[in-house]
């Protein structure tokens, strides 16, 4: 997000505190006062999976990793990871650094749809840096056997055990697998194959059109404006049972009209992707822009364009 708000760069150099040298776990050794870029820090993260490489990008970003931290919790809030806490940006066992699978896949999700240069990274299999003096072999086992992966991370402390973070995507479906608490490496891969190859057996990813007479405005009263815009944030496709795709509907959920002022981003409604059972996705649908209370001003002006308008 700091790289897309351009707050920072890939060509940055990112530099390494005392801090982020004392990390333990798995790291590339960093040394106090090496720089970096933070192109080649990432690789370290997302490769190699290196602590020190972690806490050096969050003090680059944050400030400091405590700074840091408080960022990621409140990511976490509104992202609906509610059973999350953050103590440290590296993920090694602290008190009270928790997490839960579906929280995982929460936060994977988002990396996938919205950053999807993440795997650009997370894909890459071996690379180098220092001038190829330090080589980073991925940690992610499944780039060499799995069809389809994508990703996306593992993980492994005492007391979390043996985690992974799988991604896969064939054709038009795209997979997230959990998996936490493994005893070894051959459990977790073995555990998240198997959760990848379920979905893709059962699962199918249905066309599922936004109905041709849905509104695309709605009247408004007492505004600047006689009508809003609305903006549809339903996916193109919705997840379904394999071949009961073509079985899903959508249908709209709007008010017949609506009062001044509106925000812009305001929620107006909803559109459901339904089946026989009845509704499994419900997206907003939200103001396009915004619609200002009509002032005196305006009504002032209308009077005059009516009574222009009968003369």
């Amino acid at each position: 997000e700091a790289l897309e708000a351009g707050k920072v760069s890939l060509s940055d150099t990112v530099p390494v505190s005392e801090h982020a040298y004392h990390m333990g776990g798995s790291q590339i050794w960093l040394e106090p006062g090496e720089q970096l870029t933070l192109d080649e820090m990432l690789k370290a993260i997302c490769i190699s999976s290196a602590n020190d490489a972690a806490v050096a990008v969050a003090e680059f970003i944050g400030g400091s990793e405590p700074v840091f931290v408080e960022r990621m919790n409140a990511r976490a809030k509104e992202l609906g990871m509610q059973s999350t806490t953050f103590r440290n940006a590296c993920g090694l066992d602290e008190d009270g650094h928790l997490s839960t699978a579906r929280d995982v896949a929460i936060m994977s999700r988002e990396m996938l749809l919205n950053h999807p240069e993440i795997e650009n990274y997370c894909t890459v299999w071996m690379d180098t840096l220092r001038g190829g003096a330090t080589q980073l072999v991925n940690t992610n086992k499944l780039l060499k056997s799995y069809n389809g992966i994508t990703g996306l991370k593992t993980g492994t402390t005492g007391k979390a055990g043996v985690c992974i973070s799988a991604s896969a995507s064939r054709d038009d479906l795209r997979l997230i697998a959990v998996v936490l608490g493994s005893s070894s490496g051959k459990e977790r891969f073995a555990a998240a194959t198997s959760l990848l190859d379920y979905g893709f057996a059962m699962f199918e990813s249905a066309l599922v059109p936004i109905p041709a007479d849905a509104p695309k405005t709605l009247p408004v009263q007492k505004g600047e404006e006689p009508t809003l815009e609305l903006c549809y944030t339903a996916p193109e496709r919705c997840l379904a049972v394999k071949g009961q795709g073509s079985a899903l509907q959508a249908e709209v959920e709007l008010p017949q009209t609506l009062e001044a002022p509106i925000r812009e981003g305001s929620v107006i409604g909803s559109l459901n992707i339904k089946n026989s059972q009845g509704i499994l996705q419900s997206c907003p649908i939200i103001a396009a822009k915004p619609v200002d209370a009509r002032s005196f001003s305006g009504c002032f002006r209308r009077v005059v364009n009516a009574l222009w308008l009968t003369a």
